[in-house]
């Protein structure tokens, strides 16, 4: 059976523009460089890689929360780039967007009540009496009772927070969430309620998930694909599965060696050097001023995709 393609992307670019400081002029961060990717009706895409290869900027390029600098983004086969402001009022009813910080993402003077009634007000015409049904349905889904609607976002732990947003993102019914290193500001003991909360949503409403994230125990349990993400770039994609027990990218290799194992021999790579800058982008293939494997091709040539289902970018693979 062919899977559904709910979200398209296309050669997506995105830059900032930031000053230099007291030099003057501006440089240009080069946050996602020529993305392509389909996101599959009913899956839980998972977006890994170090922090700053751009994942959390693709996230919310992809909602609409940062500009693209070119590229094509189709959600449904409409094009969300250039959806006028009734459409993209549309739009945000069916894709939401979970945040890392559960601690900022909820308006500190608001009660939960008023938090998670809002997207309703402004999106719907419902009376609000179906709003309240709506808001005290969608937190019982999440695991807190409805009496916690009347408290503050401070009168919570970081678990219960990430609950309540959670709800805000489901009270308009999406199709497709976005959840950006959901449960990295938790405690570890609160992690696995939250990841199992996922999903148990995923599977009882066919929800679409992309999951942000650095941690690959997270994706090796939650997620059905996987894209590695490396300076804006997307070095390799398949089925987690695939990934996970024939990595073809080095950079793959070196962060899944990172994952603890109990019982499992093997040493872990140890990759040459930092991140490069954004800013000032290696040449060639982005990866080879770390590579152990680097080639002098790598350093003037990009190299192409391969593959069908599990895709990689890399010279070894010709």
């Amino acid at each position: 059976m062919q899977e559904k393609t709910l979200v398209k992307i296309q050669n997506l670019f995105v830059e900032y523009r930031t000053n230099k400081g007291v030099l003057g002029g501006e440089s240009i961060i080069h946050a996602v460089n020529g993305v392509s990717l389909d996101i599959y009706k009913g899956e839980i895409l998972a977006i890994a890689g170090e922090s700053g290869c751009g994942k959390s900027t693709l996230a919310k390029a992809i909602i609409k929360l940062e500009p693209a600098k070119s590229g094509q983004i189709f959600f449904n086969g409409k094009d969300a780039l250039s959806l006028n402001k009734k459409d993209l009022k549309d739009f945000r009813k069916h894709a939401q967007m979970v945040f890392q910080n559960p601690y900022a993402s909820l308006n500190p003077k608001m009660k939960i009540i008023d938090i998670l009634k809002e997207p309703l007000e402004i999106n719907t015409d419902y009376s609000q009496e179906k709003i309240i049904e709506i808001v005290k349905e969608k937190i019982k889904l999440v695991g807190l009772d409805e009496n916690c609607l009347e408290l503050f976002p401070h009168e919570f732990s970081g678990g219960q927070r990430q609950r309540i947003a959670i709800a805000r993102a489901l009270v308009l019914n999406p199709e497709f969430i976005l959840a950006d290193e959901p449960v990295s500001a938790l405690d570890v003991s609160i992690q696995a309620q939250v990841i199992n909360l996922l999903k148990e949503l995923k599977e009882k409403y066919n929800l679409t998930f992309v999951l942000i994230t650095h941690d690959m125990s997270v994706i090796e349990y939650l997620a059905d694909r996987v894209a590695i993400m490396y300076l804006g770039e997307i070095v390799e994609s398949g089925k987690t599965s695939e990934i996970f027990s024939a990595p073809l990218h080095p950079y793959t290799k070196a962060l899944l060696s990172s994952v603890p194992q109990i019982n499992k021999s093997g040493r872990k790579i140890i990759l040459k050097g930092d991140l490069p800058s954004p800013a000032n982008l290696p040449q060639g293939c982005k990866f080879h001023t770390r590579c152990p494997y680097v080639m002098e091709k790598c350093k003037n040539c990009i190299p192409d995709e391969k593959g069908i289902s599990h895709k990689v970018k890399c010279f070894l693979y010709e």
